[in-house]
């Protein structure tokens, strides 16, 4: 008998339990001091209760338990439901401080339904029999022009005629008067960005012109949840802002939106993704993000009812009672998650799409997909990233973004590590 490989302990912030999680076995525990010294040295205890939880194990069925589940995940994302995201233009009408698009090419709006129709019968081919919903994304979809207007009323038509939910990530600013078209299909939600308080906000995301959009975003929320569409209110974040959130949850609160049935939140983490962000100085790594957000918890407890973070998988455990199944992998791109563009198109994910150089094929004017290209991103697991092959932390991080390991190291098999432990040590500690 030996020590489970995926044993995660760690002590508990600013406390002196530790914690223990086997996210194979699906086992945690709180550890006293003196209960974490079973673990720390080379001799393995005799206690049928470590066996049984897990946490000490035979490594050869451990191994046999490993690969069970590693073939379930598999069968079970063959079936998953799969995120198509269509980009109908990559112009916007804002002019984000971090906006990460900045350095794709500035392509007018020359929406084709001609393309669009080639985009539909692409989905209906080769993703038949697969649950699947369609995402509006951008660039800004909703524009206030007739072209769009035109192309968006043919779109939304054909989602419901074709029975597919539909999302769209917005801005916000125009999305009041696009309700009435909306509401013709089914919508799976309604993604907008509020980043922080009506000053806050407007600093970070004006119009190309300078002027505030706060008032017609909050505005364009209301008359949505009003309609009984879903919003998913998201909140990018980094030094700039994050002290403002207490004001923007309170904000949200007041105005009854976190009580709504249709409300959630998302936090994004404002990073480098392809191109320079023009103040390196006011992004967050991600454990440095987080531990922010922890003190600020403690002193603003409303932010809890706004937005409760995941902290690797602390979130999911208290409020589930368990821990979330084994994950062998944390990217999406060509397996549940595709994205096409205007221009015809395919890549593999919202982080690649539009980038020169990142398609791996077309739509339109005819089908072509680089098969190669394509199983580099679907091969990429745990078990693919020699990175990964003798981490304890391999199932809480699924390997990370594979976008973020290209640009870094220009190899998808590279990792994206995620700091597990670290979240853990905050996540556990604050839930508890």
């Amino acid at each position: 008998m030996e020590f489970s490989k995926h044993n995660i302990i760690s002590k508990l912030h600013q406390s002196d339990d530790f914690f223990i999680v086997n996210l194979l076995s699906g086992q945690a525990d709180i550890l006293s001091a003196s209960e974490v010294q079973w673990f720390s040295g080379s001799q393995v205890p005799d206690n049928p209760e470590l066996v049984e939880k897990g946490y000490v194990v035979d490594p050869e069925l451990e191994q046999k338990l490993f690969r069970s589940k590693y073939l379930d995940f598999i069968d079970a994302r063959e079936t998953d439901e799969i995120q198509v995201f269509y980009v109908a233009t990559y112009a916007c009408n804002f002019a984000c401080s971090y906006c990460y698009q900045e350095g794709y090419p500035q392509l007018g709006i020359t929406e084709s339904l001609e393309v669009a129709e080639a985009f539909f019968a692409y989905v209906q081919e080769q993703f038949k029999g697969r649950k699947k919903y369609i995402t509006l994304f951008g660039g800004e979809p909703l524009l206030d022009n007739e072209l769009m207007r035109h192309f968006l009323a043919f779109f939304v038509d054909r989602c419901a005629a074709l029975n597919l939910e539909l999302a769209v990530v917005t801005n916000g600013y125009h999305l009041a008067s696009y309700i009435p078209l909306l509401s013709r299909a089914s919508i799976r939600e309604i993604q907008v960005t509020l980043d922080g308080p009506e000053a806050v906000h407007n600093h970070r995301r004006p119009l190309k012109g300078g002027q505030g959009t706060f008032s017609k975003i909050t505005k364009g929320i209301d008359k949505a949840l009003e309609a009984g569409l879903p919003v998913n209110l998201r909140v990018v974040v980094d030094r700039e802002n994050l002290t403002s959130l207490p004001e923007l949850a309170s904000y949200a609160i007041d105005r009854g939106w976190t009580t709504h049935p249709l409300f959630k939140t998302q936090l994004g983490r404002n990073y480098e993704l392809h191109y320079c962000q023009s103040q390196q100085a006011k992004l967050y790594s991600r454990i440095e993000l987080y531990r922010d957000l922890y003190n600020l918890i403690l002193q603003h407890p409303q932010i809890l009812e706004f937005h409760k973070p995941a902290y690797a998988v602390s979130k999911f455990l208290f409020e589930n009672g368990e821990l979330p199944d084994p994950l062998f992998d944390s990217c999406p791109g060509c397996k549940t998650e595709w994205a096409f563009d205007f221009t015809g198109k395919i890549f593999s994910c919202t982080a690649t799409v539009g980038k020169p150089g990142e398609a791996l094929g077309t739509f339109f004017p005819e089908v072509n997909l680089d098969k190669q290209k394509v199983s580099q991103w679907q091969d990429r697991d745990v078990l693919s990233i020699e990175a990964c092959k003798n981490c304890n932390l391999r199932l809480a991080c699924g390997g990370g973004c594979a976008s973020v390991a290209y640009n870094r190291e220009h190899n998808l098999h590279a990792p994206d590590c995620r700091p597990i432990k670290e979240l853990l040590e905050l996540g556990i500690a604050l839930y508890r």
